[in-house]
Parts: C-alpha cells; structure tokens; sequence
C-alpha cells in the first residue's frame, strides 16, 4: 500500500513538474515570436536601418531582441504566471481561515486545474484535513462541556451534604445518610479521575508494548473474580462457558478493557439478573462476547457508547461516568481488533474481535 501510494505521488510530481515545463515553453515561444515580429516590423518601419554594415546590422538586431525579449518576456512571465499562482494564493487564504479558526473553509477547484491530479491531491487533503478539524473541535467542544458537567455534579452533591451537616441540628441517621452520600460521591470523583487517567494513558500509545502470549480464559475468570463484591451487591449471576484459548496480546491493557466491559454489564443489569461472558475462535481471530439483560441501548444510540462521557440516560442520573467503553474501543484498536455493541429483546452484547496472534 505505501509502495502504491509513493509511486502515485511520483507520478503526481511529476506531473506538475511537465505542467510547469510547458507553461515555460509556451512563455518562451510566445517571447520569441513576438520579438522576431516586433523586430520585424522595426526594421520594415525603417527604425532599424538597412544592412549598410553588415556587423553593426547584427550587432543592433542582437542588441534590439535581446532588449524586445527580455520586456516581452517579462511581461508574458507576469501575466501568465497568475494562472498556475491562483490556487496556491487561494490554498494560502484558506490555511490563513483554517488557522484563525475557521473550520467549514473548503478549496473547490476549477477548470483547467481540476483536471490536474496533484492539485486535485492538494485539494481532497486540504479538505480532509478542514473536516478532521472541524470534528476534532466538535469533539473537544463536547469533552470540555460534559467533563465540566460530570465534575460539577458530584462536587456540588459533596458541598451541598457538607453544609447541611454543618449545621448541626440533624439526627444520627440524617448523618450517617448524609455521610455516606458524601463517600460515594467522593469515590466517584476518584474513580472518575483514574478513569481519566488510563483514557489518557491509551490514548497517547501509538504501539504495544510488552506483548506475550498469555491464558485469555483464565484472564477473563480472574476478571470475574476481581469484581465479585459488584456481582454479588446485585446479585448478578455470571455465566461463563468457554474452552481455554491463549492470545498474544497485551496482558495489562486487555485486563483493563475486559474489566470495564463486564462492569459495565454488571452495572447495568437488573436486580438477579445474568451476565454472559463466551469466547470462540474463527480465522486466526478470537471474539468474546459480554451479555446482560436490562433496559437496553436505542439503536441511534449503539455508536455512541464508545465516545467519552456518553450515557444512554440523558440525565446523568445513573452511576458511570462514559469514560470505560471508550478506553475499550481504544485498547481494541491498539490491538488490531474490532468492538461492537447490539441490543434487542432487551439484551445488550459487546462483541471483541482480536487477532489471535501478533503478525
């Protein structure tokens, strides 16, 4: 694919490189005719005089081209010029817009330039490059005003508590209530804070580090197993049915995707409800799958799960911060793999698709 893309941007060059020649050969015959005329037309006019002396004759015709050429040239260069020069000064205004932040500026290229692949090239990566910006800003837009709102919430809980138990005049049991909502808002803000931190940490790898082949059943139990005091505060039964399969992958980032995944799904299943975890193999690739029953995700909503700070409840009002399945979805893709999420007849299934082994 790179070979292919360096021999296509060759060609390209080299394009440009024919465009820019022949536009200098058309300057330079279009200054050679129409000095050979203009000189032409002086010496019939009788401004150059007849060939009484043959070397001074050729002296002055040199004399009179070469001055005749160099204005005419001169002239052609700067009006022709404006041609080839127009989308590079329209490319520069718009990186000027792009710059002072104006994301929607577009290049639309005309004819004859529209024609030329290289600036056709110029143009799609210019607008690319506009639409991936205009995105990003749409999504750093979004980060600062639901990280803004997920850190308010629970701080103004905590300060809200803290004044009513100030006062004094509350009983033990509005106390040890008041307390305790205290704690756990506290603990949110700790967990939503180390959930920040490992969002950031994946984020900046652009490769895997410390890969080996290790057991990903056995992994996935001890997942389970770190996680019991949240199975059984809901009394959630896990369903685990899988063989033993071995992956050569990342041990500590997977273990961190697979803990927030089966978190998630503990947290969102009802009250004795059931969460599946299977494993199977096809291809080279292992998929795991992680169901729980509950309210379920709307379909407009199942790609939305992935970005940061998401939640399906627009209220905000359940526990979790969104940050979980967006370091997920990374730690995936660090991998080579590929998530999903399905919900219908009220089962929600996460599906991980990871190359077995590391090519």
């Amino acid at each position: 694919m790179n070979v292919s893309r360096d021999k296509r941007t060759r060609s390209n060059r080299l394009s440009l490189l024919v465009f820019f020649a022949l536009l200098v050969f058309v300057i330079l015959v279009l200054t050679l005719g129409l000095s050979a005329l203009i000189l032409w037309l002086l010496i019939h006019t009788g401004v150059i005089s007849s060939y009484s002396d043959l070397s001074t004759s050729l002296m002055s015709v040199v004399l009179y081209m070469s001055l005749i050429s160099l204005l005419i040239g001169t002239g052609l260069a700067f009006a022709i010029s404006n041609i080839p020069l127009k989308p590079v000064n329209n490319i520069i205004n718009k990186l000027d817009s792009l710059a002072a932040g104006d994301f929607d500026v577009r290049i639309k290229l005309k004819k004859p330039f529209s024609n030329v692949s290289m600036a056709v090239d110029i143009a799609d990566s210019f607008n690319k490059m506009a639409e991936e910006l205009s995105q990003t800003e749409l999504l750093r837009s979004d980060f600062i005003n639901n990280f803004s709102h997920e850190f308010k919430t629970p701080i103004v809980s905590i300060a809200g508590f803290a004044k009513l138990l100030k006062r004094g005049d509350l009983t033990p049991e509005q106390q040890r209530q008041y307390i305790d909502v205290i704690e756990e808002e506290s603990l949110r803000l700790a967990d939503m804070a180390t959930n920040m931190m490992n969002l950031t940490r994946v984020e900046n790898r652009q490769m895997l580090s410390d890969v080996h082949k290790y057991n990903l059943s056995e992994q996935i139990r001890s997942c389970v197993l770190l996680l019991a005091g949240k199975w059984e505060s809901k009394r959630v039964e896990p369903d685990l049915d899988f063989d033993e399969y071995e992956i050569d992958a990342c041990e500590e980032l997977l273990k961190q995707a697979w803990i927030n995944l089966i978190d998630n799904a503990v947290k969102f299943s009802p009250e004795g409800g059931k969460v599946s975890i299977r494993i199977s193999r096809d291809a080279g690739k292992l998929t795991v799958t992680v169901s729980n029953g509950g309210r379920g995700i709307r379909p407009e909503n199942l790609t939305k799960v992935f970005d940061r700070f998401y939640q399906e409840d627009e209220s905000h009002a359940g526990k979790g911060n969104g940050i979980g399945l967006a370091i997920v979805q990374k730690v995936v893709k660090l991998h080579g793999g590929d998530v999903k999420a399905r919900s219908d007849n009220g089962i929600t299934t996460f599906t991980v698709t990871l190359p077995e082994d590391r090519q």
